[in-house]
């Protein structure tokens, strides 16, 4: 196997400070080298290309076009821009399709062109391009990819970008979009001038119970999942679920207030959730 690039030197420090804000370890240092380089990579083209669709003035979408054209050259060993540089070997090293890379530069293009979602159906299509195409590639850095563990992750991943949302409310209102369904503010009453409060109002309090109950409970695919795993992915896996569930926490002890401040968990939080996943995993493992 080709060797990948060497050690997180090679890593931009701001990239590696995104990711220790992140609600779970992103590479944990129970993995082997190589693997941790390869998430890392993954991350790195994420950040990129979620930087891109929210953040760049001007042109978005000629600007994830060029991103693609960037995939493009990095599948074909020719990659110029430092990212690429990073997740060419990576690509090779694994045997990697370009679907998954694809398909996140697509929820961009969604974003500059969609900002409301009706229905949970709707969402859960969105996160199937935004947050799924991370799972499958996280498998792929474990060299675990099967389509069983593939929909297992995918609930992982749809929860996880909820979760986000939800810590996210605010934020995403000032840039005129708005993940929570339709149909769901409606059912609690939540208008969307209630987003733009400093503090949650019981509408959107009871809104964000009801979709952070509803991301607790695609979590739980999260245990199956790292039942099938070996050891040192398995513990991942549940970090990446405990990452998730002391987020909820952390919105459970404000009583569901996200608009005050944003959310995050505590790290004893992701710990102890983190040790009460793997236990659940392990035992059903044995």
């Amino acid at each position: 196997m080709e060797r990948m690039v060497k050690g997180h030197r090679h890593v931009p420090r701001e990239v590696t400070a995104r990711a220790r804000q992140e609600n779970f370890p992103v590479a944990s240092r129970l993995l082997p080298q190589e693997t941790r380089e390869a998430l890392m990579a993954f991350y790195g083209f994420a950040r990129l290309v979620d930087d891109s669709g929210d953040e760049a003035p001007g042109d978005r979408l000629g600007l994830l076009a060029h991103l693609e054209a960037q995939l493009d050259t990095a599948v074909q060993g020719a990659a110029q821009d430092p990212t690429f540089q990073r997740l060419a070997p990576v690509i090779r090293g694994l045997g990697l399709d370009a679907t998954p890379f694809r398909r996140l530069i697509e929820a961009n293009r969604l974003d500059q062109r969609k900002s409301r979602y009706q229905t949970w159906d709707e969402l859960v299509d969105y996160c199937m391009l935004s947050a799924a195409p991370v799972g499958e590639l996280v498998l792929g850095a474990f060299r675990a990819t099967s389509p069983e563990r593939v929909a297992l992750s995918d609930d992982v991943c749809i929860a996880l970008q909820l979760v986000e949302h939800l810590q996210d409310v605010g934020e995403d209102v000032r840039r005129d979009r708005v993940y929570l369904p339709v149909e769901d503010m409606e059912r609690f009453g939540c208008r969307e001038s209630d987003l733009t409060a400093t503090t949650a109002g019981p509408a959107l309090r009871a809104l964000v119970a009801f979709e952070a109950a509803r991301a607790r409970r695609l979590l739980t695919s999260g245990v199956s999942l790292a039942a099938t795993l070996s050891l040192r992915p398995r513990v991942a896996i549940c970090g990446f679920v405990g990452g998730g569930l002391a987020t909820i926490d952390s919105m459970r002890r404000a009583d569901y207030d996200v608009l005050s401040a944003t959310r995050r968990p505590t790290k004893p939080g992701v710990v102890r959730r983190t040790l009460s996943t793997l236990a659940l995993s392990t035992r059903g493992h044995g």
